[in-house]
């Protein structure tokens, strides 16, 4: 199967080629043997405890990593886009059972790859070897951050903790929330009523203006 531009442009997104150019790229995969596999809007790709059998990159859509407790409770633990390999840690493990279940949010399609067909590429190319190994180190990373933002703030402190880092990541105090307020309290294993309190209460101590999915940050003081 000829790689597209459009797909050749996703996979030079993903970490899996960083570093890499479309001069280096159009030899590595032409010589890749893929699929291209598509999901609907809302289709569950996975559910916790289904092996990992592919190497699947995300090349259009978008999906969503959840988890659920004995209780019900149901953790949203990321969301996935273009470039993004799906449980890399999982392909080549031991025990390869998915710890979450992952549904998309929009209509998706993954550039699937068998196991050894990712073997054979961190095998001849030294800059894909790297990359995958740094994938490997940032998900330890994350789940680290992770699970003490769930675990170990108060409800307070995620949202605040929430806040401030959409202001560092968009680069002012006035953020735009994409996500809606029942997923944001999901990504923090809340329910949404304790979220839209705990943001009401910082709009009457003048910590924040909210206005539908703007939020600014006035006393980002008043927020700890």
């Amino acid at each position: 199967m000829i790689i597209d531009e459009h797909i050749q442009k996703a996979l030079l997104k993903s970490p899996l080629f960083q570093g890499l150019d479309e001069t280096e790229t159009d030899g590595i995969f032409h010589d890749i043997r893929f699929r291209l596999v598509h999901f609907a809007k809302k289709e569950i790709f996975t559910i916790a405890g289904m092996p990992c059998s592919h190497a699947d990159i995300i090349v259009r859509g978008e999906m969503v990593a959840r988890m659920m407790g004995m209780s019900g409770r149901v953790v949203q633990i990321d969301r996935l886009g273009v470039g993004v390999m799906i449980a890399p840690a999982f392909i080549f493990a031991a025990n390869n059972s998915f710890p979450v279940s992952v549904e998309t949010s929009e209509d998706t399609t993954v550039f699937r790859m068998r196991p050894d067909e990712l073997k054979r590429l961190i095998d001849r190319h030294e800059t894909i070897r790297m990359n995958f190994i740094r994938q490997l180190s940032n998900i330890d990373v994350f789940l680290t951050q992770k699970l003490r933002l769930v675990s170990l703030f108060t409800v307070r402190e995620k949202i605040a903790h929430f806040l401030i880092e959409a202001a560092r990541s968009q680069g002012t105090r006035t953020i735009r929330i994409d996500q809606s307020r029942q997923e944001i309290a999901d990504s923090f294993g809340i329910q949404k009523f304790s979220l839209l309190r705990c943001l009401s209460d910082f709009v009457n101590e003048g910590a924040l203006a909210i206005d539908g999915k703007t939020i600014t940050i006035l006393n980002s003081d008043k927020l700890k």
